[in-house]
């Protein structure tokens, strides 16, 4: 007896355990299936037409000034007097007097030159009448004879006419010296920095300030060389002047207080070299009076403000001027073509920037460009294509109208369903299909048409065609 209970008590086990799997499998529910609703078929599209494109090229650098010097003397002595404008930030006009350093020296220089300069203007008076007295006596008592240069005093006179001329010298030296104890400005212009002051004492080449020219300011801007291609510039060989008589027009930017300012300027010039680092090229523009107030409300644009630079490139002619979100996978873009289907068109882009991309192969002109982003993009989907900037269709449920994306169906739609499976769906479904069409919430209307279809297929129902959905061409 033991025995067989050893025997029989796995093989109950085992039966009891395959009954329940049985069971289960059995009263296990078929998964729900949702019919697939395509996306809205409907795309805006532009018709495409050719056009000249001009380029503009970006870049960025810092304003530096045109003309940047220390100013340094060229006379020794203590400075005496300093400009109201000989401070840092000051502006101050070409001549003016910016600093006097001590002439004392100086006039005691002018003077003992001019003193020097009368005695040997004297002793020339001197020779000059000792050399008209050794002629005549010469030519009365020596008659038809040559006389020697000693003899008419001629090395003396020489001498004489040399010291007058050294003297002269030595007075315009110390005219010029008084003159530069006076420290004049080259040009017109900004203190940049100072480095001395009243009482200091300064000698021949000690550095007194830096200081830059107002008129001009320039900017450095880098460029690859595919934008350097597309920027008419002259091509400068040797011999030739570097500079760009009018130049490519550029605006300069940058912001200030929260305000965007702007300047505008010409390529005056380009580098003579590519930088090893970047391979970039640079290229210089220049800006008429930085400081000036011709703009009224507009800053000056200050020596090492970071700006931005939109320089005026070629044009391109005859091309397709295409959004850049349109552009897919950097390949192609999407027309609608003949029976109003979608097609793929592989292009080319000859420029690009954040906003467009330039086409000039591969479209063609007509050609309607689909605008709107389609999710799958499948080739042949049959679309409804509205013209860019055409009155927009009412929402779903207006009167008549087909719906939009957000609902999947049109106006008339709901009703459809109501009278084709209101009698057989549950009373729930139809009271919340009821009570959306009342209240024209239509953002619930598309999640509630998935939930009939679910029912519908569950219950071999079939759901009334819908009158917007696209169906891909076979």
């Amino acid at each position: 007896m033991r025995r067989i209970l050893q025997v029989l008590l796995p093989i109950g086990i085992l039966l009891f355990f395959g009954v329940v799997i049985v069971l289960i499998l059995a009263s296990k529910e078929e998964p729900q299936q949702r019919r697939y609703a395509p996306p809205s078929p409907e795309v805006v599209v532009r018709k495409l037409v050719r056009e000249d494109f001009q380029i503009t090229l970006r870049s960025q650098g810092a304003v530096r000034a045109r003309t940047r010097s220390s100013l340094i003397p060229e006379v020794r002595g203590r400075i005496v007097k300093v400009s109201p404008n000989f401070q840092e930030g000051a502006f101050f006009e070409e001549g003016e007097v910016l600093l006097e350093i001590d002439d004392s020296d100086y006039l005691a220089e002018l003077a003992m030159a001019k003193s020097a300069l009368a005695q040997a203007e004297l002793e020339l008076q001197q020779e000059t009448a000792r050399y008209e007295q050794a002629r005549r006596d010469w030519e009365r008592l020596n008659p038809g004879v040559n006389a020697s240069e000693l003899t008419l005093r001629e090395p003396q006179i020489r001498q004489s006419r040399a010291a007058v001329a050294s003297a002269e010298a030595r007075v315009a030296t110390a005219e010029l010296n008084l003159t530069r104890s006076k420290v004049t400005a080259p040009y017109a212009g900004r203190i940049l920095s100072k480095n001395v002051d009243v009482g200091q004492y300064v000698s021949i080449g000690s550095q007194l300030a830096d200081i830059y020219a107002v008129d001009f300011a320039e900017v450095r801007l880098p460029l690859t060389a595919s934008q350097i291609g597309y920027l008419d510039l002259p091509s400068i060989y040797r011999g030739s002047n570097p500079s760009i008589k009018d130049g490519p027009k550029v605006v300069l930017s940058t912001a200030v207080g929260g305000q965007t300012y702007s300047w505008e300027g010409r390529i005056v010039r380009s580098e003579g070299a590519v930088d090893e680092r970047t391979r970039q090229i640079f290229v210089v523009a220049q800006i008429e009076n930085p400081y000036g107030a011709s703009v009224p409300g507009r800053p000056p644009l200050k020596v090492g403000t970071f700006v931005q630079a939109e320089i005026e490139g070629s044009t391109l002619e005859d091309v397709f001027v295409v959004p850049r979100t349109v552009y897919r996978e950097n390949s192609y873009v999407l027309v609608v073509g003949e029976g109003s289907s979608l097609e793929r068109r592989a292009v080319e882009t000859v420029w690009e920037n954040d906003q467009n991309i330039v086409v000039r192969e591969g479209l063609m002109e007509g050609n309607l460009l689909c605008l709107t982003d389609v999710p799958y993009a499948l080739e042949g989907w049959q679309v409804v294509a509205n013209m860019e900037g055409a009155p927009k269709k009412s929402s779903m449920m207006a009167e008549g109208s087909p719906g939009n994306r957000g609902g999947g169906g049109g106006a008339s739609y709901p009703d459809e369903v109501l009278a084709k499976l209101g009698d057989k769906m549950p009373a729930a479904l139809k009271d919340e299909l009821v009570a959306v069409k009342a209240s024209k919430d239509f953002s619930k209307l598309r999640p509630l048409m998935g939930k009939i279809a679910s029912w519908a297929a569950a219950n071999g129902e079939e759901m009334p065609p819908n009158p917007m959905a696209g169906q891909p061409r076979g």
